[in-house]
C-alpha cells in the first residue's frame, strides 16, 4: 500500500480515518495520566505538538466514545486503554490565533474573542451531553470560561482543558520592534491579561470541575513571568520518558525510508541509494536531544521529516530546499536572541563547530528581565536558543558543564542567512556575492571570492564583541559567502579521520549531474607583527609578493599537508565520483587573504 504522509496535517481523526502514516506513541497516555493534572510540554515551533493535542482530544472526549475501536483499536493504548479513555468533555484553545498586533487592549480584545468562539464550537459540538447551553460574555471570556466548567460539572463530568501554544502571541509581541517589550511586559505583569487567564484555570481546577489541563508551547519565558498566576503546572518537557513524544527516532527513521523505496522505481531499490538518503536525512533533520540524561539518542524534527517524504514519495526526488519555508521564520527568533545583550557574541559562537557553546545548567525558569540584564553569563541565552530548536544539547565537558551546538544543516542555514542579511544587504552586494560563488563552484577560482571578502566582508565585519579566533572570523566569513544548500551538503569542521576540515563544500548526490565541483577549504591566519618589524609597508604588497614571505609559506605549506590527508579519505568514501578541488588560504591580519 502506497504511504500517505500527513505533511501538514495535525488532526488526529483525519490520519486515522483516511490512512495517512501514524508512529504510534499512545503508550505515552497512561504516562502522562500518572504524571499530574497540569501539564506543561515545551518543544520548538513546528515539532509536532498540536498533532499529540489531536491525540489526547480524540481519546478522552466523552463525544468519541462509540468511535473508540475505529481510532484506538489498533495502537498500543487501544489494546490496554486507561480507566478514564472518554471520560471527559474537552475545551482546546489555541493561541497563536490570537492576533498579536495592536496595543494591549486590542490584543486583549482578541484573546477573548478567540476563548469565546471557542466556548461557541463547545456549546455546537456538545449540545447534546449539555443540559443548557453555556452562556457567554463577548466582553469576558473569562466569566464564560467559569460558566463552561459549571456547566459541565452539572452533568457529573469533569473538563479536560487543553492550550495549544500557549506562549504564541506573547512571544510574538515580545520580539516585535514595536514597544514589544513593553506591551509584553503588560500582558504578563500585575494583573496583565495573561496572567489573570492562568489565574482563572488555576482557580477552576480546585475542585470546581476543570479536572486536567494540557500544556504546549516553546520556551517557560512567558510561564516564569506569570509567577504566582499559575505556580501549579508541572512540565515533563525534559522527562527521559517524553523525549521521542515529538520526533522520529534513528529506527523509524530507517523503518520508513524503507517503506518508501519499495514503492519506488528499481534505481531506488539498492544499498546505497538507501545509505545516500539516510546520510541526506541525518544531515539535515536530526540532531535534537531533549532528555536530560547523557548519551539518549537523537531525534528528526517531525514536520521536516514529513515535508522531505511526502515529496519523495511523489516525485522520487529530494526537494530543492530542503527547509520547509514554513521553519524558516525562526531566522527572527535567532535574531531576536541576537539583539539581546551578548546576545550577538552567542549567536555567532554557535557557528563555531569545534568548541560547542557550553554552559553550567539548562535554565528552565527565567523570564524576559533575566535576558535582558547586562551583567549575566549566556546561561540565559544558550538556554532560549535550545527552546527554540536552533541549538541541541551534545554532551557534558570534563568540568561537568554542558555543550551546546546546532542539531543539523537546515538550522545552520538560519545562522548563516541571518548573518549574510547583515553583511550583505544591498542588491549590488547580492549580485556580487551570487557571482563569485557561481565562479567559484564551476572552477574553484579563488581570486574572485577573496577579492569580494577582502572588499565587502572583511572590511565591514565587527569582531570587537565575538571573542572569536582570527581563524574563526575568516571560516564564517567564507561561510555565508559560500553557502549554498541546494547544490552541497556543507558544513563547517567536518570530521575527516580525527582531524577537522575547516570549510567544505560536498555536493548533494541529486546535483552531481550539473557541472558543480566538491571543495575543501583550510584557513590559516597570521598577524601583521608576526611578517617582520616592517609590516606597514607589507600591507601594499601584492598577493604573490604577500605569498613569498616565509611565514606566509610556511601557513600555505601546512594547510596543503592537511588538505592532502581529506583528500585521501574522501577519495576513499566517494570514490571516482568525487570531483574534488583544495584550497589552503591565509588570511593576514584580518585584511588580506593569500592563497
Amino acid at each position: 500500500m502506497t504511504l500517505k504522509f500527513p505533511y501538514g496535517l495535525a488532526d488526529f481523526q483525519s490520519i486515522r480515518e483516511e490512512g495517512y502514516f501514524y508512529i504510534d506513541r499512545t503508550d505515552r497516555i497512561s504516562l502522562i495520566e500518572q504524571a499530574g493534572k497540569q501539564l506543561l510540554f515545551l518543544r520548538p515551533r513546528r515539532f509536532g505538538k498540536s498533532l499529540w493535542l489531536s491525540v489526547l482530544e480524540n481519546y478522552y472526549d466523552l463525544a468519541r466514545v462509540d468511535r473508540f475501536e475505529e481510532l484506538f483499536g489498533e495502537l498500543k493504548v487501544g489494546r490496554a486503554p486507561t480507566p478514564k479513555r472518554n471520560r471527559y468533555f474537552i475545551l482546546r484553545l489555541n493561541f497563536s490565533e490570537v492576533d498579536p498586533n495592536g496595543n494591549t487592549d486590542a490584543i486583549t480584545a482578541s484573546l477573548h474573542r478567540h476563548i469565546n468562539s471557542c466556548i461557541h464550537a463547545f456549546n455546537v459540538y456538545y449540545r447534546n451531553h449539555l443540559p443548557q447551553p453555556v452562556e457567554w460574555v463577548m466582553e469576558d471570556s473569562f466569566f464564560s470560561l467559569r460558566n463552561l466548567i459549571a456547566t459541565v460539572h452539572a452533568t457529573g463530568h469533569k473538563l479536560y482543558l487543553i492550550i495549544d501554544e500557549y506562549d504564541n502571541f506573547a512571544n510574538e509581541v515580545m520580539t516585535s520592534q514595536m514597544r514589544g517589550q513593553d506591551r509584553y511586559q503588560e500582558l504578563v505583569g500585575g494583573e496583565g491579561i495573561i496572567k489573570v487567564f492562568f489565574k482563572t484555570v488555576k482557580a477552576s481546577a480546585e475542585g470546581r470541575g476543570l479536572d486536567r489541563v494540557f500544556i504546549t508551547g516553546v520556551s517557560p519565558i512567558v510561564m516564569s513571568d506569570i509567577t504566582s498566576g499559575y505556580n501549579v503546572v508541572k512540565s515533563i518537557t525534559h522527562l527521559d520518558e517524553y523525549h521521542d513524544l515529538c520526533g522520529f527516532t534513528q529506527e523509524e527513521m530507517d523503518n520508513i525510508l524503507t517503506a518508501t523505496l519499495d514503492e519506488c522505481p528499481a534505481e531506488w531499490r539498492v544499498p546505497d541509494r538507501w545509505e545516500e538518503i539516510r546520510f541526506m536525512l541525518r544531515t539535515f533533520y536530526n540532531g535534537y536531544r531533549f532528555a536530560r540524561k547523557e548519551g539518549g539518542s537523537l531525534v528528526y524534527n517531525p514536520t521536516l521529516t514529513l515535508y522531505f517524504f511526502d515529496h519523495f514519495s511523489r516525485y522520487q526526488c529530494y526537494p530543492d530546499e530542503m527547509l520547509d519555508e514554513n521553519l524558516a521564520m525562526d531566522r527572527n527568533r535567532i535574531r531576536f536572541a541576537a539583539g539581546l545583550p551578548h546576545g550577538e557574541a552567542v549567536v555567532n559562537q554557535a557557528l563555531d563547530l569545534v568548541q560547542p557553546l557550553v554552559t553550567r545548567r539548562l535554565a528552565d525558569d527565567f523570564g524576559i528581565d533575566a535576558l535582558l540584564k547586562d551583567e549575566q553569563g549566556p546561561e540565559f541565552l544558550v538556554s532560549l536558543l535550545y527552546y527554540l530548536g536552533v541549538l541541541t544539547r551534545v554532551g557534558v565537558n570534563p568540568f561537568g558543564k554542558l555543550q551546546f551546538a546546532i542539531p543539523n544543516l537546515v538550522v545552520r542555514k538560519l545562522y548563516v542567512e541571518r548573518m549574510r542579511d547583515s553583511l550583505i544587504s544591498t542588491f549590488e552586494h547580492i549580485k556580487a556575492r551570487d557571482e563569485v560563488s557561481e565562479t567559484f563552484y564551476t572552477t574553484g577560482e579563488l581570486e574572485p571570492l577573496c577579492d569580494f571578502i577582502e572588499a565587502r566582508l572583511l572590511k565591514v565585519f565587527d569582531n570587537r564583541d565575538l571573542r572569536w579566533s582570527n581563524e574563526l572570523v575568516v571560516k564564517t566569513l567564507f561561510l555565508v559567502a559560500l553557502f549554498n544548500d541546494v547544490a552541497y551538503i556543507m558544513d563547517s569542521e567536518i570530521a575527516i579521520d580525527r582531524g577537522y576540515n575547516d570549510l567544505s563544500l560536498i555536493l548533494r548526490p541529486d546535483m552531481r549531474k550539473y557541472q558543480l565541483l566538491d571543495h575543501l577549504l583550510e584557513f590559516k591566519h597570521l598577524r601583521w607583527a608576526e611578517l617582520g618589524s616592517k609590516n606597514a609597508e607589507m600591507r601594499d604588497m601584492t598577493r604573490e609578493e604577500l605569498r613569498q614571505l616565509p611565514p606566509v609559506a610556511r601557513k600555505l605549506a601546512e594547510a596543503k599537508t592537511q588538505l592532502a590527508g581529506y583528500r585521501e579519505t574522501l577519495e576513499r568514501v566517494y570514490g571516482e565520483k568525487l570531483r574534488l578541488r583544495t584550497h589552503a588560504v591565509v588570511c593576514i591580519g584580518l585584511e588580506r587573504l593569500v592563497w
